[in-house]
């Protein structure tokens, strides 16, 4: 009991450090709770892809942006890199073992998100109506 004890003030411990910005934690849920990564992993889940089928796949992602998130997955040990030495060079990213231990949560909010949707945009429309209330008001 007393080992089980430590251990939760011990989690605790390291969960309460998240919200320091230095903390690695942390660095790594900025990572992670990015948009673009979310889809990425969520592309790569059925297997290599290479990139220009990643930027067709996510709508909206910039060139410079898909490579700097793909740059990033991989410094994270989460997505790897393979160039083959073809004319022209062909380049596949996929997911790392690491990085397939995502596609479980990140799928979870997805399905939550689509089971919630209507009540989300719902929430969305009536604070939109509020704050133009609030707006009419003050001109």
């Amino acid at each position: 009991m007393k080992d089980r004890l430590a251990d939760v003030y011990a989690y605790i411990g390291q969960y309460s450090q998240a919200y320091a910005a230095d903390c690695p934690v942390r660095q790594a849920l900025d990572r992670l709770g990015d948009k673009w990564t979310t889809l990425i992993i969520g592309m790569l889940e059925d297997g290599p892809k290479r990139f220009s089928d990643l930027r067709r796949g996510i709508s909206g992602i910039s060139q410079k942006m898909l490579t700097q998130t793909l740059r990033s997955l991989e410094r994270d040990g989460l997505v790897t890199r393979t160039l083959y030495p073809e004319v022209p060079p062909r380049v596949e990213y996929a997911l790392t073992p690491l990085g397939k231990t995502l596609c479980e949560p990140i799928a979870a909010i997805i399905r939550w998100t689509e089971a919630h949707i209507d009540e989300v945009v719902t929430a969305q429309r009536r604070y939109d109506a509020a704050v133009e209330v609030k707006v009419a008001i003050v001109e």
